[in-house]
């Protein structure tokens, strides 16, 4: 028995550490009584990755960006998403209380797509944008997904050599959660409302085989504390159960808040040759109990927010947008801050 302990800690050592090119985040899910439900995330990065914030109205029309073979839709729902670099959205939750969360996964492998071809194609950085603009539950996401009706395209991170894996948890204001991977060029979901925790790398199954490893060790006695996605994944476990249960919002924000941070990677962190272990740029806490939405980033010293119930997301109404270039400090309630803007160009192919 001591023999099968030993060698199931080393695999998840060498699993941890000699994954390549991965980027660090983490997400985890909040379930609280009287139904408050929150989702936190930082966003982990080994270069700057700007963000700024946007409020999208329904009615928005928007295409693959992939050519001729792009899919097309309107948007059903209202949103606010975190862009990054204004070319894609990594982050957001809609007015129904559906959040969408893209984390680094470097095993993703996306079927194949022909711009001549017949079938349809979305670019990657649309993913998550097209979940808050289309659905309002997680079920209704799995269900449309699951028919694998077009393809997800990616491409390299303009001027890198950064080729983008990624894949996409959702979570809702029921407290249902899906992760989505694509793994051998087939979409891969893991559906149930216990999936409440998420990093990088291993994909999602064998995530959830560490979980179960630790969870047969108390964690008040020890937990792993490097930055690595597997620990992460263990300490972010267990904080999210041991932090109080309240329906008090205030505490459960400061509750999540303090897990992500927990889970973060110092900034200005680095081990030489280990690339998935990167800084934390910015982190956020969407509360999809009460639609507000959480934001920090590294560089500014406050922890400001948004309620999406100051917006009107009615068709016609205007894009918005909340300038965070140039490390922009804002504090409390920011959305009287929020400015008329033209939309970003989502990339594509």
């Amino acid at each position: 028995m001591k023999k099968t302990c030993i060698s199931l800690t080393a695999l998840f050592f060498f699993a941890a550490f000699f994954s390549t090119e991965a980027e660090a985040c983490t997400r985890v899910v909040y379930k609280g009584p009287n139904n408050t439900v929150l989702t936190g995330r930082s966003m982990d990065f080994s270069m700057e990755i700007p963000a700024n914030l946007w409020i999208f109205p329904r009615g928005v029309k928007r295409n693959g960006e992939v050519g001729k073979n792009s899919i097309e839709w309107t948007s059903k729902y209202g949103s606010i998403a975190a862009s990054s670099w204004d070319i894609a959205t990594s982050d957001g939750m809609n007015e129904k209380g559906l959040v969408a969360n893209m984390l680094w996964l470097v095993e993703s492998q996306y079927p194949s797509f022909e711009k001549d071809g017949k079938r349809k194609g979305m670019a990657i950085s649309l993913w998550a944008q097209y979940a808050l603009d289309n659905f309002a539950t997680v079920e209704e996401a799995v269900n449309e997904f699951s028919k694998e009706s077009f393809a997800i395209v990616s491409d390299f991170i303009p001027g890198t050599e950064k080729f983008t894996t990624v894949h996409l948890s959702l979570s809702d204001a029921t407290g249902d959660n899906a992760i989505m991977e694509y793994i051998n060029g087939k979409l891969v979901i893991h559906h149930d409302p216990s999936y409440i925790v998420m990093t990088n790398d291993p994909p999602y199954l064998e995530q959830l085989a560490i979980k179960k490893y630790w969870d047969n060790i108390p964690g008040k006695s020890f937990l792993p504390g490097s930055v690595t996605a597997s620990d992460r994944f263990v300490r972010a476990s267990f904080f999210i159960d041991a932090i109080p249960q309240t329906d008090n919002t205030r505490v459960a924000v400061a509750g999540v808040m303090s897990v992500i941070r927990n889970v973060s990677v110092p900034y200005g962190f680095s081990i030489e040759g280990f690339p998935n272990l990167s800084t934390t740029r910015w982190r956020v806490v969407a509360d999809q109990t009460n639609l507000v939405y959480y934001f920090e980033t590294a560089l500014t010293p406050n922890t400001f927010w948004v309620d999406l119930k100051n917006f009107d997301f009615s068709k016609g109404n205007e894009v918005k947008k909340l300038d965070l270039s140039n490390n922009k400090t804002y504090a409390g309630e920011t959305s009287a801050y929020f400015q008329v803007s033209q939309p970003f160009q989502f990339i594509g192919l």
